[in-house]
């Protein structure tokens, strides 16, 4: 059995681009969630973002399941170490930008009642691609690796994870936009600190199980793990065709949420063959 690199010299530079560039892009991230709220008044985006970057601190439970180690080497920037694996201070900001920022926008698609069950499948296409290249750089650069016996990897890169991030992401984004929908002010919103975590292990150690039991039997084989590999990303495929069901199946059906008005938010239904001059209009509470 593999141990984990604990000895591997961190790369500073690569380091340094995965800090200030995430954390860069995560203050953007930010503003626009926050202008976002103020625009439908909500505090709903700015809610997944915190969301997403609070529960990074579970990242070890993760790491550990996965067989991810992070260089810690001297000049690490790190906040706390768990499992034996040191954390650095960029998987805050990392969440942020890799999870957070194509939820946010997959639900306010939905919100809008613009994203069908296959522009679902579509956005787990390009989180898989964004997933690729942000980890890619990160394994490549030197600043961490899946040190396990993975196998199917491209660049170093065992691409089952990738598929787990996109369906994680994909779950999160559709139980967010359904919760937003059920709550009945804005403090109810605060359950997305709840329902990150779930989607994410619910989808990385459920989808994700085969492909964990695997890496760390005693005896295990190369063989073993790749046909895991295939089951774990049959189970995300299939995660990601379950939460599409909440959606329409093709475009036909629009669902607007107007701010106007002291009431909130009135969601207004047009479905095919239905004139425009007469939506069914339902007032919600704001939320």
């Amino acid at each position: 059995m593999p141990t984990a690199p604990v000895d591997h010299q961190l790369d500073l530079t690569t380091q340094d681009v995965l800090t200030y560039g995430s954390w860069g892009l995560t203050l953007v991230l930010l503003g626009y969630a926050v202008h976002l709220g103020r625009k439908e008044r909500t505090p709903f985006y700015t809610l997944i973002v915190l969301a997403a970057m609070v529960a990074a601190f579970a990242e070890p439970l993760y790491d550990e399941g996965l067989m991810l180690y992070f260089y810690s080497t001297e000049g690490m920037y790190t906040h706390f170490t768990a499992f034996g694996i040191p954390q650095p201070i960029w998987t805050h900001s990392g969440y942020a930008v890799l999870y957070a920022a194509p939820a946010l926008t997959i639900a306010r698609r939905i919100r809008l009642g613009t994203l069908t069950r296959n522009g679902l499948f579509a956005w787990a296409g390009v989180e898989l691609l964004t997933s690729c290249t942000f980890e890619m750089i990160g394994i490549n650069g030197g600043a961490y690796t899946y040190w396990g016996p993975h196998e199917l990897r491209v660049f170093d890169y065992p691409l089952v994870i990738g598929v787990l991030e996109a369906a994680q992401v994909m779950l999160f984004a559709v139980l967010a936009a359904l919760l937003r929908e059920r709550v009945r002010n804005p403090l109810g919103l605060l359950g997305l600190f709840v329902v990150f975590p779930c989607t994410f292990f619910m989808a990385n150690f459920g989808a994700g199980a085969p492909v964990i039991i695997a890496l760390h039997l005693e005896d295990t084989s190369r063989l073993l793990v790749v046909l895991a590999s295939l089951l774990s990303t049959a189970f995300a495929a299939a995660t990601v065709r379950g939460a599409s069901l909440f959606l329409p199946p093709a475009a036909g059906h629009r669902e607007t949420a107007p701010v106007d008005g002291p009431g909130g938010f009135f969601r207004t239904r047009t479905a095919a063959g239905i004139p425009a001059a007469g939506p069914v209009a339902t007032p919600t509470a704001a939320k």
